[in-house]
């Protein structure tokens, strides 16, 4: 579904990260994944596109890549959107506030690949926005799960973004498999996802939007591996439950409904 490519050189085939793309995928049923957010991330001049997911109604996941850049850079987040080129009666835009990048994050070679972006006002919560669980960090996703990515990014290798929220279903992979593409996969903070022999994946655009399984956002959308479709890599959300717990106290000690964390 969602497939995150940076640059593909005429000579070496280089990761991809940033918006990502659904490819190989459908048009989701409006308004089924109310926990997508989708960010317009202003950069000087420069505005770019990714997903992201509600986990908190002050508080949305997603890729650190994505704005980690340099100079003054604003976040808008988008909540209860479908067709996100034309304005809906169930839209929640909200500036990001702030945001926090994990500390040992690695533009490089995509390590701890998150982040965690504060809302400037509490999301309402609503039939069209919802928040969704993370897992803990003893829960892992088991080789052969079938999970759901959606995204607004590019629906085919020609980078055209998608209106629609679009969505594909991606079967977790062994980490061998990764580790053989990319040199830098760590299997405790990475899923390996997507089958090489299917053309279904994320792409650009798609970058911070959540790998579902079993109802919880299992990962983030990370980067691929140059004109390979699959498989990709995103990060492994249980493996930052404790980093993301300590970062939710600090942007709010308050009771808020809506708890990320299962039981």
């Amino acid at each position: 579904m969602l497939l995150l490519l940076l640059l593909t050189n005429a000579f070496v085939l280089l990761p991809w990260a940033g918006a990502g793309r659904i490819i190989g995928g459908t048009e989701a049923d409006a308004h089924s994944r109310p926990y997508m957010a989708f960010l317009e991330i202003e950069s000087g001049s420069e505005t770019t596109k990714c997903g992201g997911f509600l986990i908190r109604p002050d508080a949305v996941l997603s890729a650190a890549h994505c704005v980690h850049k340099k100079g003054r850079v604003r976040v808008t987040v988008i909540l209860g959107a479908h067709n996100i080129r034309r304005k809906e009666e169930s839209w929640q835009k909200i500036r990001a506030a702030k945001w926090v990048i994990h500390p040992k994050y690695s533009p490089d070679d995509f390590k701890n690949d998150i982040v965690l972006l504060k809302l400037e006002e509490n999301a309402e919560i609503n039939e069209n926005v919802r928040c969704i669980s993370i897992p803990k960090k003893n829960e892992r996703v088991r080789v052969g799960d079938l999970c759901t990515v959606s995204g607004w990014g590019c629906t085919s290798e020609e980078e055209v973004m998608s209106d629609v929220l679009r969505e594909v279903k991606l079967k977790v992979q062994n980490g061998e498999i990764c580790q053989q593409l990319f040199p830098n996969y760590q299997r405790q903070s990475m899923i390996c996802v997507g089958d090489k022999n299917h053309k279904k994946s994320s792409y650009k655009g798609d970058s911070g939007g959540p790998l579902v399984c079993n109802e919880k956002a299992h990962g983030i959308v990370s980067h691929g591996y140059g004109d390979h479709l699959s498989p990709e890599v995103f990060t492994r959300v249980a493996y930052f439950e404790p980093w993301i717990r300590k970062q939710l106290k600090k942007f709010s000690r308050k009771a808020i409904p809506c708890s990320p964390f299962s039981d």
